[in-house]
């Protein structure tokens, strides 16, 4: 179910904007949402072998190719032991503009991550359910699927989610479409991630054996305080 009526404004000045090209905000290539903090995790069913090579996340278009042993080059940037070390907090608003990928096997996801958990899913994608995003609150086990013709392969998608205390709210396109009404909790905080990774077959299907590379793009991210 969606709710057709505006989303209300942000405060006027975000606390963070992302500059991903800023090795100050991002770290590239690792994260401890990664056992040993990478730079794989098959447990998860997943592909990915993350690199800092910026080619592969400082643009903003985050990349994957494929690599001879059967893994595949990923590109992760987080905010996790950053310089800047910023985190999201209860009350705050995410807003963020995406790219989705094309490619069969592609798993991109922008999404929160502390001490390992704290994890609230902006939004993960994947191409063989091409209408359709997963958006999660792991912190207490709600999520929702949103289906709409607007999403799909390649589309633009404008995502709005706001970390509420009592309920997590996501908006897509300007739509409101989930209201978990179970939120964070007032003391959550969590760095953020943004990341492509590339699925392995069990949930998902595996890239196609002639795809050896694959994209998606965030154009803009911005976080404002809200409150708790």
């Amino acid at each position: 179910m969606t709710f057709p009526f505006p989303s209300p404004p942000p405060p006027d000045e975000p606390v963070f904007s992302a500059d991903f090209g800023s090795s100050a905000q991002w770290v590239a290539g690792r994260s401890w949402a990664y056992p040993g903090g990478g730079p794989v995790n098959p447990l998860d069913n997943k592909l990915d072998h993350l690199v800092d090579d910026p080619a592969y996340c400082r643009s903003g278009v985050f990349r994957a190719t494929r690599r001879r042993d059967g893994l595949w080059d990923s590109g992760l940037l987080t905010t996790e032991g950053s310089a800047e070390g910023f985190e999201v907090r209860a009350g705050d608003v995410l807003e963020a503009r995406v790219r989705l990928p094309v490619e069969t096997g592609a798993w991109p996801a922008i999404w929160t991550w502390r001490d390992g958990g704290q994890e609230i899913d902006v939004f993960e994608y994947h191409p063989d359910n091409p209408d359709l995003l997963e958006l999660s609150n792991r912190v207490r086990s709600t999520h929702h699927y949103h289906r709409s013709p607007d999403i799909r392969p390649g589309g633009w998608v404008d995502l709005r989610t706001e970390f509420g205390a009592r309920s997590v709210v996501w908006w897509v396109n300007g739509s409101r479409v989930f209201a978990d009404g179970r939120g964070v909790g007032r003391s959550w905080h969590a760095c953020l991630i943004v990341n492509l990774s590339v699925c392995a077959g069990r949930y998902h299907p595996a890239p196609d054996p002639e795809t050896d590379a694959m994209d998606f793009e965030v154009s803009e991210l911005r976080v404002f305080r809200g409150r708790r």
